[in-house]
């Protein structure tokens, strides 16, 4: 044998044996099972189902995309309606949509990562980071599970903003906060108060500790590691105009809503994906491919009083803990989308909604749960006052 031919054997041996090829034909396999858990018969679809998502459609005027799985297998999915009305142009089943507040359990995911790999610690305080926010004794599983107190930056931005053309980034919002103290809501660690604030500034401590920009960092320790391809933070600050097909629109379809400086800041929304990449997130988490399983376990236990009516809120998740069933989902309501994210942990049930449409149909969903047997039916969506939960 020739000592070249001997070379290159020995280099394409090294080569493949480097950490980085290694990886690269776990990413390949990675794929390739992706593809299967995406693949969809429509022939076989759930006909229940889809008479369901018809009639909403039809009577309550649901617009978006759908997908629905059991046991690692998706057995419904459809669009519905249009991604920009004024241009007529029917939306595809990777249309990307803004997640609104869906984006808070992968931020929550995000942080967790960090507490993994020990560059936090749940017990640490925002001015640990930033050490002139005006709000001391605030700990990160505060903002995790809504207990801080902070007064909620979406409302107070917009008398101070000045130039509401550029979009604020999470610095600025943060920088905002320190310079004009608005009163908080509450004391840290007191009543479980919802509010953006949280996670708008989990990401700033995210860029903080990383030294990278929020999409970036979650790019590589969340999207690419649970296989989402066509899920990206974006936000107006970076963009002149956010790159996205899909519209989000008032009640009335002649009104699409405007993207704005309150569509900068992240975290707590800014992320677009598409209902497939949501479905593939809930099949990482499951395998263990994104977080160590005890810590993700920890994210789901319901952290506030949930006595009442089992309702309450983990790491990022809000949690539905109905006798023998763990529920776990998240909705989102913003500048026009409207969305809902399930996951039965225990029957292993995933309902995902995405929709560029502000009106109720996502309120109407009895039915649905009750052709998949979940035990959440109408109380599902509503708080301990009767309200829905759409923030």
């Amino acid at each position: 044998m020739r000592l070249s031919i001997v070379v290159g054997i020995v280099i394409g041996f090294l080569a493949c044996s480097s950490p980085e090829a290694k990886q690269r034909v776990i990413e390949q396999k990675q794929e390739e099972k992706d593809s299967i858990a995406l693949l969809y018969q429509p022939e076989e679809a759930n006909k229940q189902i889809d008479d369901f998502m018809q009639k909403l459609h039809q009577k309550s005027a649901f617009n978006g995309n759908v997908l629905i799985a059991q046991k690692g297998k998706i057995i419904y999915q459809n669009t519905f309606g249009w991604a920009d009305y004024l241009k007529k142009d029917s939306l595809k089943i990777d249309s990307k949509f803004e997640l609104a507040s869906v984006s808070k359990p992968m931020t929550a995911l995000g942080v967790l990562k960090l507490v993994e790999e020990e560059k936090v610690r749940l017990d640490q305080t925002v001015n640990d980071f930033f050490p002139d926010f005006p709000y001391p004794g605030i700990t990160i599983q505060m903002l995790l599970t809504h207990r801080s107190g902070l007064p909620n930056y979406v409302y107070f931005a917009e008398g101070v903003w000045k130039d509401k053309k550029k979009g604020m980034s999470n610095m600025d919002a943060i920088n905002l906060l320190i310079e004009h103290k608005p009163n908080r809501y509450g004391a840290p660690d007191g009543r479980f108060h919802y509010n953006n604030s949280n996670y708008m500034v989990l990401a700033g401590i995210i860029e903080k500790v990383t030294g990278q920009d929020f999409a970036v960092y979650m790019n590589e320790k969340i999207f690419r590691p649970a296989g989402m391809k066509n899920t990206a933070v974006l936000s107006k600050a970076v963009y002149e105009k956010i790159p996205t097909d899909v519209i989000g629109h008032d009640k009335v379809w002649r009104r699409s809503v405007v993207q704005n400086f309150l569509d900068g800041p992240v975290g707590d929304k800014g992320i677009y994906s598409t209902v497939q990449d949501l479905y593939l997130l809930d099949r990482a988490l499951n395998e263990g491919r994104v977080l160590d399983k005890a810590l993700l376990d920890s994210a789901y236990l319901p952290r506030n009083d949930a006595k009442r009516n089992l309702f309450s809120y983990g790491y990022g998740w809000r949690t539905f803990s109905p006798e023998g069933n763990q529920i776990v989902y998240h909705t989102g309501w913003w500048h026009g989308f409207r969305n809902l994210y399930v996951r039965d942990l225990t029957s292993d049930i995933t309902i995902v909604l995405l929709s560029n449409m502000a009106n109720g149909s996502l309120v109407k969903l009895d039915e649905l749960y009750e052709i998949l047997k979940m035990p959440i039916l109408r109380q599902n969506a509503y708080n301990a006052n009767g309200d829905f939960i759409v923030n």
